[in-house]
């Protein structure tokens, strides 16, 4: 015989899952409420806003250039910004190779600056700028110069090639540099004149500049007794010495004429 289930026994329990049912609704509805007011009154604190901005790296320009460029203040909201969209507008500058943009804590933003390192002095014609591994040549006066000078590199695309080929140099030799002349040409295959530190000059192309000055320590050292000169470099390699080019060295007066008395 089948069990007969008497309703009015099991109205309590269903009253009491009703009960709990409810409860848990409301414990979820106060939670959401305590957190989004938590949020409010968060948003309207001192910890909800940019305290301070930290440059890391930074060395042609100030802190303040890339804090400006950032488009970030102190006192903005830490949530209203994106580091993607600040690293993006920083990287819009020349000179920036590349560029993190960390939050930091609550409070603080740190931005982490990697420069393009510079490759020498550009020569203008009222000074000197430094010219970095991008061929960019930054705009600010140099109060020292420390490295080698390129002097007729006014094409951007020329000098992208010039710092192309010095990349490749390895240290011993890209110590030696000491003026570098574009002499005929914009290309890539533009007519390059090379002071060199010890002496020497050098003749070459451009594009080619690398693969031929890495034979240089080995072409000097198989110079006779100090001999200075000029390395044709443009097709194959040759020497001849300053002599040969521009003729023995004139003594002191041999082109003054004597006074007759």
């Amino acid at each position: 015989m089948d069990k007969v289930i008497d309703i009015e026994e099991r109205i309590p329990t269903l009253r009491e899952r009703r009960r709990k049912r409810t409860n848990r609704k409301f414990l979820a509805l106060l939670f959401i409420f305590l957190i989004l007011l938590a949020a409010l009154i968060y948003s309207q604190t001192k910890f909800s806003k940019i305290q301070s901005i930290t440059v890391v790296g930074a060395s042609l320009y100030e802190e303040s250039d890339y804090i400006e460029a950032s488009m970030l203040a102190e006192g903005d909201s830490m949530w209203s910004f994106s580091s993607e969209d600040t690293e993006q507008a920083i990287s819009k500058l020349d000179w920036v190779e590349t560029v993190a943009v960390d939050k930091r804590w609550l409070t603080g933003v740190e931005i982490a600056i990697t420069e393009y390192p510079s490759i020498g002095f550009l020569e203008k014609e009222n000074g000197y700028q430094k010219l970095l591994a991008n061929g960019h040549a930054v705009e600010l006066p140099v109060d020292n110069v420390d490295g080698p000078i390129f002097t007729n590199f006014e094409n951007p695309e020329t000098r992208l090639e010039l710092s192309t080929q010095l990349e490749q140099l390895d240290s011993e030799v890209s110590n030696m540099l000491s003026q570098l002349l574009l002499t005929k040409g914009e290309s890539s295959s533009a007519n390059v004149t090379i002071y060199m530190t010890d002496g020497n000059e050098i003749r070459a192309k451009l594009n080619s500049l690398a693969e031929k000055l890495t034979y240089y320590p080995s072409l000097i050292a198989q110079l006779e007794g100090g001999q200075k000169g000029v390395f044709d470099m443009e097709v194959g390699i040759t020497f001849r010495s300053y002599d040969d080019v521009y003729g023995p060295p004139k003594e002191v007066g041999e082109d003054e004429e004597t006074e007759q008395p």
